[in-house]
This record gives C-alpha cells, structure tokens and sequence, in this order.
C-alpha cells in the first residue's frame, strides 16, 4: 500500500512501544546526529540486540542519569572514553565495565598510523623491496594537466603554512585543544602535525578505476609500433568504444613519447616545476594504509602488500611497532580461553603492556600507559564475551 513517510511515522506513533524484559548488559557508544558536530549517547540492550535510549550528548553525566534508572544493570561494554568511564562509575558502580573489542583494535590501528605519519619521511628513504611476482594492475594515477598540477602545487603550499604555524604555535606551549580551536583545524589533523617530524605528505594511493583502463593494450600495441599521434590514437579508441575525450589520450601518451610533439600545447612556455612528471620509481602508500598492512596477518597480504611491510620493516623502530601491534591485535581477536602456548589472554596482555611500556618508542609508551589506566575494563573484554561490536 503506497504511503507516505510521514503517515508511516504518524501511524507508528500512535501505538505504544512495545515493553520487554528490563535489560541487564548495555552496552554504550556515541551516535552522530550530524557527523563530527553533534553527538549523543546510545544505549544498546546487548543481549536482545536492540536500542534501548538515545541520549542527547556524551557527557558522564546524562549517562549517570540513566544508568540510575535501571539498576539491575550488571555489565555495560564501552569504548574507551574517559566519559563513559565516568559515567559507568557514577550511574551504576557495581556493575562490570568491559572495553569494546573492536574500539580496541581500532585504537591500536590509529597509534599506529600516528607513529607512521610521524616517520613516514624517514621510511620513504628506504629501499624498496621488489615483489617475487608483481602484480600487472595499474600502481599509479593518470598523469594531469598543468592547471591542476599548479592548483595541486598551490594547496600544498597552504597546508606546509598550516603545519608551520600549528608547529610554531605547539613550540611555545599551546595545547592541541587551544589549536584545534584558534586555528580551525580537525582535531586529528592538530595531532598529527603535533608529532609529525616533517610535514606529512601524502603517499601513494590505489588509483581508481579509469574508463580508459581497457584501452591500455590497444595503446602499448600502437606506441610500440611507433604511433605517437594522440588524435589518431584517440579515433581508433573511439572504433574500440571508447568514450572519453582526446585530452585523456594526449596526457597519458604525454609521458611516452619518444621525442617532443611537433604541435605540442606550448611546452616551453609551462614552468618546468609545474610540468606533469612520472611519479618516483618507489612510492609509499600513506600512513593510513600502512598501519592496515602492518597490523594484518602475513598470510593475508598480497605480493604488493607483502613487499611494502618488507620495506617498512627494514626500520628497526618500525618492526619494534610492528611487532608490538600484532601481538595485541592476536590478544585482542582471541577474546578468551587459552591460546597454542597454553597462556591466557590476560597473562599475555600483561606480558605485552610491560614490553610496551618500556619499548622506548613514545606514542606506543602512551597508549600502552592509556590501557594501563583502564585495564580492568580491558582484562574483563579478554575474559567476557560481551562486546559493543
């Protein structure tokens, strides 16, 4: 029966909710009414799998409020938010607080990236590591034109001033959130600058895929055999059912070409900085994607991937962080009971917080102090199977 959304509200609205049993494991995140301005408080009841409340904000408070209403509540699964913490503690002190599982693999993944956005000047120095078969997919972008190139050039330029004023600022004792707030900037983005060394520029990314992507083997064949016309080239892509313009042929046989173009689009009157370059020979995906290669199992890796974490692993700070990362996401996924060395999860959790807190890397030393402050609620998500996730 066609309807409209608002008579399917004002239908439901009119009957009451429905009443079940009082829930007893909660578990407690926060929900974006407008993604990263105004978030709430949801309350999930983990055992029927259903929403029990929505609150207004994040604060300990409003949470202590509600949890008081509900006594009977015995385990509340969180993340790990000084807040919630707090909240939990106030509004029902007797109950268990378990840290989320998937928050904490989160967690480690973004202390991860974080040290990597710091070093990652430093790893682009490495040799790279050649892959036993690589792969035949497309690595880098399309070459641009020379206006984008410029305006690329020209919000680079506007983000190192960012950086620079954000590290002058840091220098003389500002705090982040004094940043954040003066300058505008994300907070994620005031934290990375904070303990970057250099200014974190952007590695390489997996190009997406281009309408002219099937055309590539019709375009080796014909350069090979000696056609540099990108207009001819151009129709016989257009035979093919290719239905881009010229100016994508003309920019990709631009970086191929044997010699100089005879009607060439004024070459020499484009500053040589600002002329679209063959990429290096051995770029580093971004910090981002790093820390997801890092942290995943080496089984589970591609060739490329396999040889990036090569690379990055010939830095011994690096395969320290490395080698500290799996070891808690292995702790983390196995959840409870004994593991193949017949320890148990909470036994190596101690084991890993002491070798983090002295591996003499800082941003592992903080986050592993950071768990240590809330370890109770860490050891019970080894030992229970509740988790917000």
């Amino acid at each position: 029966m066609p309807t409209s959304a608002t008579t399917l509200l004002r239908g439901i609205r009119k009957y009451p909710l429905p009443t079940g049993s009082k829930p007893i494991i909660v578990g407690v995140d926060d929900w974006a009414l407008r993604k990263g301005r105004t978030c709430g408080t949801i309350l999930v009841d983990l055992e029927h799998r259903r929403p029990i409340d929505l609150l207004p904000d994040r604060s300990a408070a409003t949470l202590a409020v509600r949890l008081r209403s509900e006594p009977q509540i015995q385990i509340v699964a969180r993340d790990r938010s000084t807040e919630y913490a707090c909240g939990t503690t106030m509004g029902a002190p007797d109950a268990v607080q378990v840290a989320d599982r998937w928050h904490l693999l989160l967690n480690i993944r973004q202390m991860v990236e974080r040290w990597l956005a710091r070093v990652h000047p430093r790893l682009k120095l490495l040799p790279a590591v050649v892959p036993s078969s690589p792969s035949i997919q497309r690595i880098t972008a399309y070459p641009r034109g020379p206006s984008e190139m410029r305006a690329r050039a020209a919000a680079r330029g506007r983000w190192e001033a960012a950086y620079d004023d954000m590290r002058h600022r840091h220098a003389k004792g500002q705090s982040l959130r004094r940043i954040n707030r003066e300058t505008g900037l994300a907070r994620a983005t005031v934290r990375k600058y904070a303990f970057a060394e250099s200014f974190p520029r952007n590695g390489v990314r997996e190009p997406k895929p281009s309408m002219l992507d099937p055309c590539l083997g019709h375009l080796h064949i014909r350069v090979n055999e000696g056609c540099e016309n990108a207009a001819q080239l151009w129709r016989e892509l257009q035979d093919l059912g290719f239905g881009g313009t010229s100016k994508q042929v003309h920019l990709w046989l631009s970086q191929r070409r044997a010699g100089p173009a005879g009607t060439t689009l004024r070459s020499s009157l484009i500053p040589t900085d600002m002329r679209v370059t063959t990429p290096p020979a051995s770029p580093l995906a971004s910090s981002k994607q790093l820390s997801w290669h890092l942290l995943r199992e080496p089984e589970d890796l591609d060739t490329e991937a396999a040889a990036v974490v090569a690379r990055v692993l010939q830095d011994t700070e690096a395969a320290k962080v490395d080698d500290l990362g799996r070891r808690f996401c292995q702790i983390v996924r196995s959840r409870c009971g004994p593991q193949s060395s017949g320890r148990s999860d909470v036994t190596a959790f101690n084991e890993w917080l002491g070798d983090a807190q002295t591996c003499g890397v800082r941003i592992v030393e903080n986050f592993s102090a950071s768990l240590a402050q809330d370890e109770d609620a860490v050891r019970a998500a080894l030992t229970l199977p509740w988790s917000g996730g």
